[in-house]
């Protein structure tokens, strides 16, 4: 009998990470899900009434590259070569450079998201490209498309997530595995309730895990959820720079770390 597929997913103890896990365990997929919270992961996964053979709780900091190595190489021995692995797991926090000691939460954004998905990826790769099949996954946001006032660090570090994604894609082009990058508008998760300015299009987390379980299944390379966020996303492209900063102009900023 053929095992069921397997979906490798970090961030996966709370937020967009927990309802992607929800969704793709619904489809019947098997589940390694990486945080540093494991004991929550276990929690959640046996109030789901999953049998204990469709998941695996790995606990791993992304930001440490060892930490999530060890997670892949678990993974890999344990339950096999993922055919999806979603790089989910980020940090948000605003930022003042002129602040000496921001620059500390900059370095560790950076660590986070993108070091971080680059070690999430590193582990499956050439075992999937050996398979001839798969899908890495990474995701993005619409903060990713233009700077934000306050925001820079999580900003600069989505720009990178889709321009490493789409290098990626790039490299792994006809050998079967896909690199889809889904960039979120506003979902509602313990992250977004704490921002302090309007949300438009705000989305349901699990709204969100059904529309990416979709793009993913197709191999689509680049989508924004919601659409309405990815027209918004659009008209940022082409905004001239003095009517986007005259937009965001007085708009409040993203708190910074500490503040209540």
């Amino acid at each position: 009998m053929m095992a069921a597929p397997l979906a490798f997913i970090t961030g996966a103890s709370s937020g967009i990470g927990q309802a992607l896990a929800a969704r793709y365990a619904r489809a019947g997929w098997r589940l390694a899900l990486v945080a540093r919270r494991s004991a929550e992961m276990a929690e959640w996964a046996r109030a789901q009434g999953l049998a204990p053979e469709r998941w695996r709780a790995l606990g791993a900091d992304v930001a440490d590259p060892d930490s999530i190595a060890a997670a892949g190489a678990a993974c890999l021995a344990d339950q096999g070569v993922p055919d999806v692995v979603i790089a989910n797991a980020g940090i948000s926090l605003g930022v003042d450079t002129a602040l000496r000691e921001d620059l500390a939460v900059l370095a560790r954004t950076f660590a986070v998201n993108n070091v971080g998905l680059a070690a999430t990826f590193q582990p499956f790769i050439a075992p999937m490209r050996q398979r001839g099949s798969g899908r890495l996954v990474g995701i993005a946001s619409v903060a990713g498309i233009r700077g934000l006032p306050g925001h820079g660090a999580y900003c600069a570090s989505k720009a990178g997530v889709i321009s490493f994604c789409e290098s990626l894609r790039g490299e792994l082009r006809g050998t079967g595995v896909r690199v889809v990058t889904i960039a979120p508008g506003y979902i509602d998760t313990p992250l977004t309730r704490q921002n302090r300015y309007g949300m438009p299009f705000l989305m349901r987390a699990e709204d969100f895990a059904e529309r990416a379980f979709r793009v993913i299944d197709a191999g689509r390379s680049y989508r924004v959820i919601p659409w309405q966020m990815g027209v918004v996303a659009k008209l940022l492209r082409v905004l001239p720079d003095p009517l986007f900063d005259r937009l965001l102009a007085g708009r409040a900023r993203k708190q910074r770390h500490g503040e209540a």
